[in-house]
């Protein structure tokens, strides 16, 4: 398999002795590497200065640390305006978690797909960290759940990217290790195929030498799957506030509903089409369908008001939160797969 047009990508902050070895391994199998030095210090100015002198080897530095999606974007810039014509880039950690020839086989997958993100995905059946193997099933599952895409090992750095997907991760603003969430996020916004190869899973005294922070990194990660939500929350909030309103100065079930329905659907919509789900579908083809949901969803919130409120043991108010509540899901769900649907993203297992 031809993968001299693969450009293999290590972000490295204070790394080991261990990175040099590594890369000159990867340029002896015939690709070229490019290395980020993202403010390690002058403590570490050794390693990098032997990594520049493996032939086939680019170091780029940052003179403070800034973080691993910054370091990335700096290195696919530079990969996308001095190789345009090239097959793509793998993105590989400097913390000793990659073995050289799952790096090839990955690079060996993109060739074979060169429009597919391909990710090299760990078993995770052996004895692992605590902090990985929660921090990878719980976003694993909320990613599932949120996107409606099924992602074996979402925080797998090694990565392979085809050239045509760089323009568009560079407009990704996160900054630290966010942006490989972000970056399957995109995946689902364009209808990118991701493809799976499988690699083998390596934790080096406990994964100590990991500079992802389990509770900070994860509270940013998951910040980023909030905004899925916050449209649908203001929008509740909306139309709770306008029923109230008018149901205080109307008290008519009906007409209160109705009300605020109206104007939290117009919000709705627009903020799902172009901030949640960023749908690129014309109005014409999505908005009936969004209607239609809205009409159900009416329906059944009226139904569950007055179902809530017939014994007389639940006051309106309470009833219309609960019954919004129960929809919320429900109407996520219909959203993300019916009303502002993607083309298709499946995920296409490699050889493990």
């Amino acid at each position: 398999m031809n993968i001299s047009g693969v450009t293999v990508l290590i972000p490295a902050f204070k790394p080991e002795p261990a990175l040099v070895g590594f890369v000159r391994s990867l340029t002896s199998a015939g690709v070229r590497a490019v290395v980020v030095d993202d403010g390690s210090g002058p403590d570490f100015a050794t390693v990098f200065d032997a990594v520049q002198r493996v032939e086939g080897a680019v170091v780029l530095r940052h003179v403070v640390n800034l973080g691993k999606g910054a370091a990335l974007k700096m290195g696919l810039n530079y990969i996308a305006c001095d190789d345009r014509d090239g097959l793509g880039v793998v993105t590989a950690d400097a913390d000793n978690q990659h073995h050289v020839e799952d790096v090839l086989a990955v690079a060996e997958s993109l060739a074979v797909n060169p429009q597919s993100l391909v990710l090299g995905v760990r078993g995770f059946d052996g004895k692992l960290p605590l902090r990985s193997r929660i921090g990878n099933v719980t976003t694993r599952y909320v990613l599932q759940w949120v996107v409606g895409q099924r992602v074996s090992d979402t925080q797998t750095g090694l990565r392979g990217i085809p050239m045509a997907m760089v323009p568009r991760l560079l407009l990704i603003p996160h900054q630290g290790y966010e942006f490989e969430l972000e970056m399957l996020l995109v995946c689902k916004y364009e209808g990118i195929r991701i493809v799976e190869t499988g690699i083998q899973t390596i934790y080096l005294n406990d994964n100590r030498s990991s500079h992802f922070n389990p509770l900070l990194d994860s509270f940013r990660i998951y910040f980023v799957l909030l905004r899925f939500t916050l449209v649908s929350l203001v929008s509740a909030v909306l139309d709770n506030v306008v029923f109230a309103v008018m149901f205080m100065c109307w008290p008519n079930v009906a007409a209160a509903q109705i009300t605020g329905r109206v104007l939290a659907t117009l919000f709705n919509f627009f903020g799902n089409r172009h901030t949640v789900f960023r749908s690129k579908e014309q109005i014409s083809r999505t908005l009936p369908r969004y209607l239609a949901l809205v009409a159900v969803s009416g329906g059944m919130s009226y139904g569950l008001i007055h179902l809530f409120t017939l014994s007389g043991a639940m006051g309106v108010y309470l009833a219309k939160i609960l019954a919004e509540t129960i929809l919320f899901f429900l109407n996520f769900v219909v959203q993300r797969d019916f009303v502002f649907p993607r083309v298709s993203r499946a995920v296409e297992a490699g050889p493990r």
